[in-house]
Protein backbone atom coordinates (compact mmCIF):
# COMPACT_ATOMS: atom_id res chain seq x y z
CA UNK A 1 0.00 0.00 0.00
CA UNK A 2 1.24 3.21 -1.19
CA UNK A 3 1.95 5.81 1.52
CA UNK A 4 3.28 9.39 1.79
CA UNK A 5 3.81 12.49 4.59
CA UNK A 6 2.32 16.04 4.70
CA UNK A 7 4.27 18.10 7.17
CA UNK A 8 3.89 15.75 10.14
CA UNK A 9 1.00 13.53 9.06
CA UNK A 10 0.78 10.07 7.47
CA UNK A 11 -1.81 9.04 4.77
CA UNK A 12 -2.45 5.61 3.24
CA UNK A 13 -3.55 5.42 -0.53
CA UNK A 14 -7.33 4.80 -0.36
CA UNK A 15 -9.20 6.04 -4.45
CA UNK A 16 -6.48 5.36 -6.86
CA UNK A 17 -7.19 7.81 -9.68
CA UNK A 18 -8.77 5.36 -12.11
CA UNK A 19 -11.55 5.13 -9.39
CA UNK A 20 -12.10 8.89 -9.04
CA UNK A 21 -12.23 9.27 -13.38
CA UNK A 22 -14.36 6.36 -13.54
CA UNK A 23 -16.83 8.21 -10.85
CA UNK A 24 -16.40 11.13 -12.55
CA UNK A 25 -17.27 9.78 -15.93
CA UNK A 26 -20.17 8.23 -14.07
CA UNK A 27 -21.54 11.30 -13.39
CA UNK A 28 -21.17 13.23 -16.60
CA UNK A 29 -22.97 10.58 -18.39
CA UNK A 30 -25.93 11.23 -16.08
CA UNK A 31 -25.43 14.93 -15.73
CA UNK A 32 -25.36 15.24 -19.47
CA UNK A 33 -28.74 13.38 -20.07
CA UNK A 34 -30.20 15.20 -17.15
CA UNK A 35 -29.28 18.87 -17.92
CA UNK A 36 -28.85 19.04 -21.45
CA UNK A 37 -31.80 21.15 -22.32
CA UNK A 38 -30.90 23.38 -19.16
CA UNK A 39 -28.50 25.58 -20.34
CA UNK A 40 -26.99 25.39 -16.35
CA UNK A 41 -24.13 27.57 -14.43
CA UNK A 42 -21.85 25.29 -12.70
CA UNK A 43 -20.35 26.94 -9.88
CA UNK A 44 -17.30 25.67 -8.84
CA UNK A 45 -16.64 25.68 -5.08
CA UNK A 46 -12.75 26.66 -4.77
CA UNK A 47 -10.22 25.76 -3.69
CA UNK A 48 -11.04 21.83 -3.02
CA UNK A 49 -13.37 21.60 -6.29
CA UNK A 50 -10.93 22.33 -9.33
CA UNK A 51 -9.10 19.37 -10.14
CA UNK A 52 -13.14 17.51 -10.20
CA UNK A 53 -14.52 20.35 -11.70
CA UNK A 54 -11.85 20.44 -14.61
CA UNK A 55 -12.53 17.19 -15.67
CA UNK A 56 -16.44 16.97 -15.21
CA UNK A 57 -16.24 19.95 -17.30
CA UNK A 58 -14.31 17.94 -19.93
CA UNK A 59 -17.09 15.55 -20.40
CA UNK A 60 -19.82 17.65 -20.57
CA UNK A 61 -21.02 17.51 -23.86
CA UNK A 62 -23.76 20.44 -23.91
CA UNK A 63 -23.03 23.79 -24.12
CA UNK A 64 -23.07 25.87 -20.23
CA UNK A 65 -20.96 27.85 -18.13
CA UNK A 66 -18.89 27.81 -15.24
CA UNK A 67 -18.10 30.06 -12.63
CA UNK A 68 -15.88 30.14 -9.53
CA UNK A 69 -16.61 30.90 -5.52
CA UNK A 70 -14.26 30.37 -2.44
CA UNK A 71 -15.44 29.41 0.22
CA UNK A 72 -13.99 28.32 3.63
CA UNK A 73 -15.04 25.92 5.94
CA UNK A 74 -11.75 24.28 7.62
CA UNK A 75 -8.71 24.99 9.78
CA UNK A 76 -6.37 22.19 9.59
CA UNK A 77 -8.20 19.21 10.33
CA UNK A 78 -11.33 20.04 11.14
CA UNK A 79 -15.02 21.83 10.05
CA UNK A 80 -15.30 25.28 11.72
CA UNK A 81 -18.87 24.60 11.57
CA UNK A 82 -18.86 27.78 9.92
CA UNK A 83 -18.52 29.03 5.96
CA UNK A 84 -16.91 32.42 5.00
CA UNK A 85 -17.03 33.51 1.65
CA UNK A 86 -14.01 34.74 0.43
CA UNK A 87 -14.86 34.98 -2.94
CA UNK A 88 -19.25 35.23 -4.35
CA UNK A 89 -20.85 34.91 -6.80
CA UNK A 90 -21.17 37.93 -9.49
CA UNK A 91 -23.00 35.98 -12.32
CA UNK A 92 -26.70 36.61 -12.47
CA UNK A 93 -28.26 33.83 -11.34
CA UNK A 94 -32.40 34.61 -11.66
CA UNK A 95 -33.92 31.60 -13.75
CA UNK A 96 -31.04 29.85 -14.09
CA UNK A 97 -30.45 26.23 -13.08
CA UNK A 98 -26.95 25.93 -11.03
CA UNK A 99 -24.94 22.89 -10.56
CA UNK A 100 -22.72 23.12 -7.37
CA UNK A 101 -19.73 21.19 -7.88
CA UNK A 102 -18.32 20.64 -4.90
CA UNK A 103 -15.03 18.06 -3.76
CA UNK A 104 -16.50 16.55 -0.63
CA UNK A 105 -19.58 16.56 1.10
CA UNK A 106 -19.27 15.82 4.83
CA UNK A 107 -20.73 17.85 7.46
CA UNK A 108 -22.93 19.34 5.13
CA UNK A 109 -22.60 22.98 6.03
CA UNK A 110 -20.78 24.46 2.81
CA UNK A 111 -23.78 22.86 0.89
CA UNK A 112 -26.56 23.66 2.62
CA UNK A 113 -25.38 27.46 3.22
CA UNK A 114 -24.64 27.79 -0.63
CA UNK A 115 -28.39 26.30 -1.44
CA UNK A 116 -29.66 28.63 0.34
CA UNK A 117 -27.78 31.43 -1.01
CA UNK A 118 -28.13 30.64 -4.41
CA UNK A 119 -31.99 30.19 -4.08
CA UNK A 120 -31.92 33.57 -2.34
CA UNK A 121 -30.63 35.25 -5.60
CA UNK A 122 -33.49 33.86 -7.51
CA UNK A 123 -31.80 30.58 -8.85
CA UNK A 124 -34.77 28.37 -10.69
CA UNK A 125 -33.64 25.55 -9.24
CA UNK A 126 -29.42 24.36 -7.38
CA UNK A 127 -28.34 21.03 -8.19
CA UNK A 128 -25.54 19.43 -6.32
CA UNK A 129 -22.80 17.54 -7.94
CA UNK A 130 -20.36 15.85 -5.44
CA UNK A 131 -17.19 13.90 -6.14
CA UNK A 132 -16.98 12.28 -2.49
CA UNK A 133 -19.68 12.21 0.54
CA UNK A 134 -19.34 10.95 3.97
CA UNK A 135 -22.68 10.08 4.55
CA UNK A 136 -21.86 9.14 8.63
CA UNK A 137 -20.27 12.98 8.95
CA UNK A 138 -22.96 14.20 7.45
CA UNK A 139 -25.04 16.58 10.06
CA UNK A 140 -27.44 18.37 7.97
CA UNK A 141 -30.48 17.50 5.38
CA UNK A 142 -28.98 18.21 2.07
CA UNK A 143 -30.20 17.04 -1.23
CA UNK A 144 -27.47 15.83 -3.16
CA UNK A 145 -28.46 15.06 -6.69
CA UNK A 146 -24.97 13.12 -8.13
CA UNK A 147 -22.50 11.86 -5.93
CA UNK A 148 -19.86 10.10 -7.27
CA UNK A 149 -18.75 8.02 -4.54
CA UNK A 150 -19.41 7.14 -1.09
CA UNK A 151 -16.69 7.13 1.84
CA UNK A 152 -15.91 6.60 4.91
CA UNK A 153 -15.65 9.66 7.39
CA UNK A 154 -12.12 9.21 7.19
CA UNK A 155 -9.82 12.27 7.07
CA UNK A 156 -8.18 12.63 3.34
CA UNK A 157 -5.94 14.30 0.91
CA UNK A 158 -5.44 14.51 -2.60
CA UNK A 159 -7.31 15.29 -5.70
CA UNK A 160 -7.92 18.71 -4.87
CA UNK A 161 -8.36 17.89 -1.06
CA UNK A 162 -5.54 19.36 1.09
CA UNK A 163 -4.09 19.11 4.94
CA UNK A 164 -3.18 22.90 5.45
CA UNK A 165 -2.83 23.88 1.73
CA UNK A 166 -0.55 20.28 1.22
CA UNK A 167 -1.70 17.33 -1.20
CA UNK A 168 -4.17 19.11 -3.78
CA UNK A 169 -2.14 18.20 -6.17
CA UNK A 170 -1.68 14.26 -5.46
CA UNK A 171 -3.69 12.54 -8.53
CA UNK A 172 -4.54 9.59 -5.88
CA UNK A 173 -6.86 10.34 -2.87
CA UNK A 174 -5.42 9.32 0.65
CA UNK A 175 -6.50 8.69 4.05
CA UNK A 176 -4.74 9.42 7.51
CA UNK A 177 -2.81 6.37 9.40
CA UNK A 178 -4.01 6.92 12.68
Amino acid sequence: MKRIQLLDKEFSLSIPASDIKRAIWLMADKINRDLKDKNPLMVCILNGSFMFSADLMKLIEFPCQISFVKLASYEGMGSTGKVKELIGFNEELKGRTVVLLEDIVDTGVTVENSVKQLLQTGASEVIVATLLYKPDACKREVKLDYIGLEIPNDFIVGYGLDYDGYGRNLPDIYSLVK
